[in-house]
């Protein structure tokens, strides 16, 4: 009985252990977060899949160029041996002769081989697949990036959410403690109830924005759990700044941006377009190719022979060197060949539009940037100043050299301070993680 007892002691002992250690909560940090993003995503495992699929189908098109080897056999019982007619007169009869030809038993065993010579259509299919290995390579790197961005994002706005939970917390403390001495003057005769009921409403009100930023931060921890594939159960907290610098110094001009992954791709893209046009053209060449055949016939009239030293087998082989030349196709090739050409000038005029758009999106994104971070400062110091003037008509309103008017108006600009600065704040990182997209440093995200 008290082996049993001790037993089931240790159980939930063990079961609590497990439930604790499935509870502690996951520090995360932003780095950490978008490698187990880029890791777990679904787009970037799918673009993953297609590059591992690319690299088998530029194993199929070097296929093309290298030998062919089969075996084969065969095995024939006649049961009824073919019938043919001959002219008499081979056999010095007169008139027609019904004769059965043919043995009972055929059989052949065989190996071939055959071998491209020159088939310059094979060549550049290989060209074009290695091509088109490379262009799933970046959209691996594509779709990499801009997870990363959009796990960035979420992250500094979750950051920027327990930033305001933070800043009411400290409006509600400010507020109760308000609240209790408004509460002593009214309760001896000096304050009045219509101050104290004002200060009560305030303070509601500021439970219903803790609870709604709570309930807030709530979804985007949820949705960071749904992005970084960690079970809804798990605890997890961020263990960032929402102030922490992503761009250490201030971005410089850009004018190439032929390292970005997008231009990168619309130059493979082209690059593909352009061989797809030399393969089509290549299409009016000649091609050589060789085959070969070496076999054994085996003819028995008795199966019983068949593997014996009577056993009938008659070799036979031949080689064969083939050319086709190609003549008329209707004009299928031309036309494919146009249509080809329109492809490249259209991925041309796509490139260069893309560059055109990187350089503007770019100087869009440094003027954000520098508006941004300036307002960062002001809207802090706003803040700072707000919090300053609000504290000494608290404290004149105390000693009864202000009204309730005065500090409630106080109240509303540091309400205003604060959600301005957290405005900015957010701002703030959004433009340096666009200009980290632009400029390809989003990767260092993922590589650190």
């Amino acid at each position: 009985m008290k082996r049993t007892f001790f037993s089931l002691v240790f159980i939930l002992f063990i079961g609590q252990l497990v439930i604790a250690q499935e509870s502690k909560t996951t520090g995360l940090s932003l780095q950490q977060c978008v490698q187990r993003a880029v890791g777990k995503n679904i787009n970037v495992k799918t673009a993953r899949i297609e590059n591992e699929k690319s690299g088998y189908k530029k194993e199929e098109s070097r296929s093309a160029l290298l030998p062919k080897i089969n075996l084969s056999g065969s095995f024939q019982d006649n049961l009824a041996l073919p019938t043919t007619v001959i002219p008499g007169s081979f056999l010095g009869q007169s008139g027609n002769i019904a004769v059965r030809m043919g043995s009972q038993y055929n059989s052949a065993a065989s190996v071939s081989v055959s071998q491209v010579l020159y088939n310059r259509t094979a060549l550049l299919a290989v060209e074009i697949t290695k091509q088109s290995a490379a262009l799933s390579g970046l959209s691996v790197e594509k779709a990499s990036e801009e997870i990363a961005a959009e796990v960035a994002k979420l992250y500094f706005l979750t950051l920027t959410t327990k930033e305001q939970e933070k800043l009411i917390e400290d409006n509600i403390a400010r507020t109760e403690k308000l609240k209790n001495i408004t509460k002593i003057t009214v309760d001896n005769g000096i304050g009045k109830q219509v101050d104290f009921d004002r200060i009560s409403v305030n303070l509601e009100n500021y439970y219903t924005q803790l609870s709604n930023t709570q309930a807030t931060q709530e979804q985007q921890l949820n949705m960071m759990k749904y992005m970084l594939d960690i079970p809804q159960e798990q605890p997890i907290a961020l263990t960032g700044q929402a102030d922490t610098l992503l761009v250490e110094s201030a971005p410089s001009t850009m004018s190439d941006f032929s390292n970005h992954v997008d231009i990168k791709l619309l130059q493979s893209q082209q690059e593909i377009n352009m061989l797809n046009q030399r393969s089509i053209k290549s299409g009016y060449l000649p091609t050589v190719s060789f085959s070969g055949l070496f076999a054994y016939q085996g003819l028995q009239s008795q199966f019983k022979n068949y593997f014996g030293n009577d056993g009938k087998w008659y070799p036979y082989s031949y080689f064969t060197i083939n050319l086709s030349v190609p003549v008329f196709d209707g004009f299928e090739k031309r036309s494919k060949s146009r249509q080809a050409k329109l492809e490249y000038q259209k991925t041309q005029e796509k490139l260069e539009s893309t560059k055109e758009s990187f350089s503007m999106n770019y100087k869009n994104a440094m003027n954000n940037y520098q508006n941004n971070k300036t307002n960062v400062t002001r809207q802090k110091q706003n803040q700072k100043l707000a919090e300053k003037v609000y504290d000494e008509t608290a404290l004149k309103y105390r000693e009864g050299l202000a009204t309730m008017t005065n500090l409630l108006q106080d109240e509303i600009s540091l309400s205003n301070a604060q959600a301005g600065y957290l405005t900015a704040l957010y701002n703030f990182k959004d433009a340096e993680i666009k200009i980290m997209s632009l400029n390809g440093d989003i990767k260092n995200l993922i590589n650190k």
